[in-house]
C-alpha cells in the first residue's frame, strides 16, 4: 500500500486543524492535514474571535484578513433582549435591557490595555474559506478535502493511519511521529476510548439561518446578539436568541441572520425543519414572506463535557475533540485554537530534538484546567437567561395575557413597580459574565506545567470571571506594553514569535543577555534577548507599563515561553546567569521522557 511520510498527522479541517497546520509549517515542521468534508463547513457555528485569537492570527500573517471582514467594533457593543421582534401587541420589539459586550467596540479601557488586537466577529462558515486560502498559501498541497481516516495504529516511534480519498476509493497509508485529532471528537477519540465527562445533553437545539431585510424592525444598530423573551410564546429559551451574520453589512442591516431556538421536541426524533421555521416566525411576529429565503436549518445540543485525558501515546485530541462548551460566551472556536497554539510549539520542539517527549505532557496539565473553567463558566451563562424570566413573571406555563401583563410592568413608570424594574435591570447585568468574562476568555493561567512557580502564594484574582489582572507571574500571559527601537513602536508580544523564548531583561540586565545568545548558539536554542528599560535598553518601554509590571529590578530577567506564557521570573541578577538560565531552560525543556 502507497505510504506517505510526515511528522505530523492532522485530522479535521475546521479553524482548530487549519490553525495547527499553519502554526507546525511556521515552526519548520513537515505536517499533513486531511479531513473527511469535501469542503468547508456551510453552517454559521462559531463567530466570535476574542483578543487572545486574534493574536495568534496575527502572529500566522491573518488578522488583516479577519479584520477586513469582521463585524465592525461600533456594531458589536452590546448585548440586548427584547420583548420579540414585532408583533400586534403595542410592547412588541421593546427593548427590555442591554449590556457592554466584547469590549464595548474598543471603548473599555481594559481591553485596550491588554492587547493590540481587538476581538472580531465573523460566521464561520465564511471565516473558514478565508483561513482555508491562507493556509493553502503557508502550507501548499498539504490540506486534503474530502478523504476519511479509516483507522490507526501507533508504535513507540509514530502512528500509521490508513486514508480513503472518497472521490475515487484510492485507500493509502500516512506515517507520522504524531497526530493531532481535531475532528471535532467523532472518530479518534472514541477509537481511542477517551471518554468525554460531563453534561452530555442538555437540551436540543435548532438553528436557522436565513435571509432577510429587517432594517425597519430591528433596533439597536450596535447590538450584535439579540435575546428574544416574547410574551406570546413564554420565556428566554422557547424565544431564541438572533446574530446578524452579515456578510456585508452588519447591525440592523445584517442582510443574513441565524436564529437559535429550543428545540420545542426534546426527543430523539428527527428534526421537523418546517415546524421550527413556524416557530421562529411565530416568536419574530414575520410573516413567511417577510423572509427573502431559509438557507439552511441545523440542529445540535447544549453540552458541557471534558475529555478524560488530551492524549494517548502520540496522539493529542485539540478543540471539540477534548472539550464542547455551550456556544454562550463564545468559547469554544477559541479555545481550540488556543489549544494547538499550546501544543504545537512543544511538538516542534521535540520533533527537533531541543526536547524530550516529557514536555509534551505539560499540553494536558495547562490546557484541561483552562478547558474545565470555560465549560463551567459557558453553562452558568446559559443558566443565568432564567433570571430575567424570573424577575419578569413569565413562564412557558402562562397564557399569552399573563405574560404580556407580567412583562407591562416593565415600563409602566407606577412606583409599585420599582421593585420589579430593579430586579430586571440586576437580572440582565448579571449577564456581563457571558459578554466581558475578560480573564476567562484572555486572562486564563496555568498553575503547572512547562513553567517554574516563583514560590509566591497561589494567585488569587479579584474576580475570576470579570477582571483581567496583567501579571508577569510564571503561568501567565505576557502583559501588553508599547515598546520602541529607533522610534519604532511595536507591541511587546510581537518580538514572540516563529517558535522562539523571550528573555526580557532589565536595563542592566546585559549579562542576562549575553548568557541567553551563548546558550541558544552552543546548544540550538530557540531564544531570544533584549534588554528593556524605561530610558536604557534595546527596547524602550515608552509608556511605562513593562516597569510597573515587571516585578524585577533593572539587573532581573522574565523569560517567556512561544506561547506568550511567563516560564519564569528572576527579579534579580545573579554571579553566574548562564548556569542559572541553562538550569531554568533545563527544567521546562526535559531532556528525556
Amino acid at each position: 500500500m502507497e505510504q506517505i511520510e510526515t511528522q505530523v498527522l492532522v485530522i479535521g479541517g475546521g479553524v482548530v486543524g487549519m490553525t495547527a497546520i499553519m502554526l507546525l509549517t511556521r515552526l519548520g515542521i513537515d505536517a499533513r492535514l486531511y479531513t473527511y468534508y469535501p469542503g468547508t463547513s456551510p453552517h454559521p457555528k462559531s463567530h466570535i474571535l476574542n483578543q487572545r485569537s486574534m493574536e495568534i492570527f496575527d502572529e500566522l500573517g491573518l488578522a488583516d484578513k479577519v479584520y477586513a471582514v469582521s463585524t465592525p467594533p461600533e456594531k458589536m457593543r452590546a448585548a440586548g433582549w427584547y420583548a420579540g421582534l414585532k408583533g400586534s401587541h403595542p410592547m412588541s420589539g421593546r427593548e427590555i435591557g442591554r449590556v457592554e459586550a466584547w469590549g464595548a467596540g474598543c471603548e473599555d479601557p481594559d481591553y485596550v490595555a491588554a492587547s493590540p488586537f481587538r476581538p472580531g466577529n465573523y460566521p464561520q462558515m465564511y471565516l473558514e474559506p478565508i483561513i482555508k486560502d491562507h493556509a493553502d498559501l503557508i502550507c501548499p498541497g498539504r490540506l486534503v478535502f474530502n478523504h476519511e481516516l479509516l483507522d490507526f495504529t501507533q508504535d513507540a516511534d509514530g502512528v500509521t493511519a490508513r486514508i480513503r480519498d472518497r472521490a475515487t476509493e484510492r485507500v493509502f497509508q500516512v506515517r507520522a511521529r504524531y497526530m493531532i485529532a481535531a475532528d471535532g471528537g467523532k472518530t479518534v477519540g472514541p477509537q481511542l476510548g477517551i471518554e468525554r465527562q460531563g453534561q452530555a445533553r442538555i437540551m436540543r437545539m435548532a438553528s436557522v439561518h436565513f435571509a432577510a431585510d429587517l432594517s425597519q424592525i430591528a433596533t439597536g444598530a450596535d447590538v450584535l446578539t439579540r435575546f428574544f423573551i416574547n410574551p406570546d410564546v413564554g420565556g428566554s429559551w422557547t424565544s431564541g436568541v438572533m446574530i446578524p451574520e452579515g456578510p456585508m453589512k452588519w447591525g440592523h442591516l445584517s442582510e443574513e441572520w441565524v436564529f437559535h431556538i429550543r428545540n420545542p421536541d426534546q426527543s430523539d426524533a428527527p428534526l421537523d425543519r418546517d415546524a421550527i421555521i413556524a416557530h421562529m416566525l411565530q416568536v419574530l411576529g414575520l410573516r413567511a414572506d417577510e423572509i427573502d429565503r431559509v438557507i439552511h436549518v441545523s440542529e445540535w445540543l447544549i453540552q458541557g463535557i471534558v475529555a478524560e485525558r488530551y492524549s494517548e501515546g502520540r496522539i493529542y485530541l485539540a478543540g471539540d475533540a477534548c472539550k464542547v462548551h455551550p456556544p454562550t460566551g463564545g468559547l469554544g472556536m477559541n479555545s481550540g485554537v488556543q489549544d494547538v497554539y499550546n501544543l504545537c510549539w512543544k511538538l516542534a520542539l521535540v520533533l527537533r530534538g531541543v526536547a524530550g517527549p516529557g514536555l509534551l505532557a505539560s499540553y494536558e496539565t495547562e490546557r484541561r484546567p483552562v478547558a474545565q473553567a470555560n465549560v463551567k463558566a459557558a453553562l452558568a451563562n446559559a443558566m443565568n437567561h432564567f433570571k430575567i424570566d424570573t424577575a419578569l413573571g413569565l413562564s412557558d406555563q402562562n397564557d399569552r395575557a399573563t405574560n404580556w401583563a407580567n412583562m407591562a410592568r416593565l415600563w409602566s413608570g407606577q412606583p409599585d413597580h420599582a421593585t420589579l424594574r430593579e430586579e430586571v435591570f440586576k437580572a440582565v447585568q448579571v449577564q456581563r459574565l457571558g459578554f466581558r468574562h475578560h480573564n476567562i476568555e484572555f486572562g486564563y493561567t496555568y498553575a503547572d506545567g512547562a513553567l517554574i512557580p516563583d514560590g509566591a502564594p497561589p494567585y488569587e484574582p479579584l474576580d475570576a470571571i470579570r477582571l483581567y489582572e496583567p501579571a508577569t507571574r510564571p503561568g501567565h500571559p505576557l502583559p501588553h506594553a508599547w515598546v520602541s527601537r529607533d522610534g519604532v513602536m511595536v507591541p511587546l508580544g510581537s518580538l514572540v514569535a516563529d517558535g522562539h523564548f523571550l528573555l526580557i531583561a532589565g536595563e542592566d540586565g546585559a549579562d542576562w543577555v549575553a548568557a541567553a545568545q551563548d546558550l541558544a548558539a552552543a546548544r540550538g536554542l530557540p531564544l531570544r534577548a533584549i534588554r528593556l528599560g524605561l530610558d536604557e535598553g534595546d527596547y524602550l518601554d515608552m509608556r511605562a507599563t513593562w516597569a510597573r509590571l515587571r516585578r524585577t529590578d533593572s539587573t532581573g530577567a522574565v523569560l517567556v515561553r512561544p506561547d506568550r506564557y511567563i516560564a519564569c521570573h528572576m527579579p534579580t541578577g545573579v554571579a553566574q546567569p548562564r548556569a542559572r538560565l541553562a538550569e531554568v531552560l533545563g527544567r521546562i525543556l526535559p531532556c528525556d521522557a
